[in-house]
């Protein structure tokens, strides 16, 4: 019936914020910052509370390096616009900050060329990863398993191989990618084609597989679990110790629907490696090019995962050894 089609929560229950679990003073934690309050709109995707949040040191310290680097880009924006707001949100997606011209290799070029993009990207990877030890750090504080930041170190590996672990073996900081939005998009297309086409790379075609594969896995879950929520298939951790009529009518039209069993547990680690083998295969593919595979293309061809190209044209003779040619000087 309509009222069981539950895209969005229909009843959102009013009652005192909850501010969370004691925190352990003994292991360096700080207290938990702002709010709470709650807002409606948000309650009708999930739930409506904003806040308390938790940043201790590491997270300070992240958003901090966040904002220099961030900074930094927004800057040389602006500078590249002659200051104008206008002009700025104008070109916003022209605009960029690029690495250093390959002349200079791996060495610190001066700001004007290449330089801005060390310093803001040396700031924006501290972040990031300070982010990550926060994660993890928060994750075991309460006494999870740390299976969010490992997920977020295979997005961190691919980001890593894009700006540093590739240029560096390449030797030189131009190998990597500009921060900007369109210029992003050129790299990413001359990347391609100056190494015979991406799509031939194999370990491009795994990553692409895994995520379209991770985006229908995770939408397939996501609607069988609203689909079975009037028998309670939202308590999934109930569902998986003590399985009911929930967890049951969802198995059985998964074996229907898809060929295989997937329970509680299961699908949740399907679409976790699924994700997770997106960024690392595609991490592989990339730090690959260039570095052991010139041309993908080529390298398809020879082991046969691509024909090769018919000779639609017939050779062209040289026109200096032709009958009636003239003479060379030579001859």
């Amino acid at each position: 019936m309509a009222e069981y089609q539950n895209l969005f929560t229909q009843v959102q229950v009013t009652a005192p914020p909850e501010m969370g679990i004691p925190l352990d003073r003994a292991r360096d934690n700080t207290e938990r910052m702002g709010g709470p309050w709650h807002i409606h709109l948000l309650g009708r995707l999930g739930n409506a509370q904003i806040g308390p949040i938790y940043l201790g040191f590491l997270g300070v310290a992240a958003l901090f390096s966040f904002l220099i680097g961030f900074t930094a880009i927004g800057w040389n924006y602006l500078v590249q616009v002659n200051y104008s707001p206008i002009e700025f949100v104008r070109q916003l997606f022209w605009l960029s900050v690029d690495p250093p011209p390959p002349s200079y290799g791996l060495s610190i070029p001066p700001l004007n060329q290449g330089g801005w993009w060390l310093f803001s990207g040396f700031f924006i990877t501290l972040s990031i990863l300070l982010w990550w030890a926060r994660m993890y750090r928060r994750a075991r504080a309460l006494k999870m398993g740390t299976h969010v930041p490992w997920a977020f170190a295979a997005a961190i590996w691919l980001y890593l191989v894009l700006g540093f672990f590739r240029p560096v073996l390449m030797g030189s900081w131009g190998e990597a990618v500009p921060f900007g939005i369109f210029s992003h998009l050129d790299w990413t297309a001359a990347f391609s084609l100056r190494y015979g086409n991406l799509f031939y790379n194999p370990f491009h075609m795994l990553s692409i597989a895994f995520l379209y594969g991770s985006v229908l896995l995770f939408a397939m879950h996501g609607a069988t679990i609203l689909a079975v929520s009037r028998f309670g298939g939202e308590r999934e951790i109930e569902q998986i110790v003590d399985r009911g009529t929930a967890s049951e009518r969802a198995a059985l039209f998964w074996r229907w629907t898809m060929g295989f069993n997937a329970t509680m547990e299961s699908i949740h680690r399907w679409a976790w490696w699924f994700a997770v083998l997106t960024c690392i295969t595609g991490g592989i593919g990339i730090l690959l090019t260039g570095t052991v595979v010139d041309n993908w293309y080529l390298w398809a061809v020879k082991h046969g995962v691509a024909p090769a190209y018919p000779e639609v044209w017939a050779p062209v003779a040289d026109p200096a050894i032709a009958p009636g040619a003239a003479p060379t000087p030579a001859q």
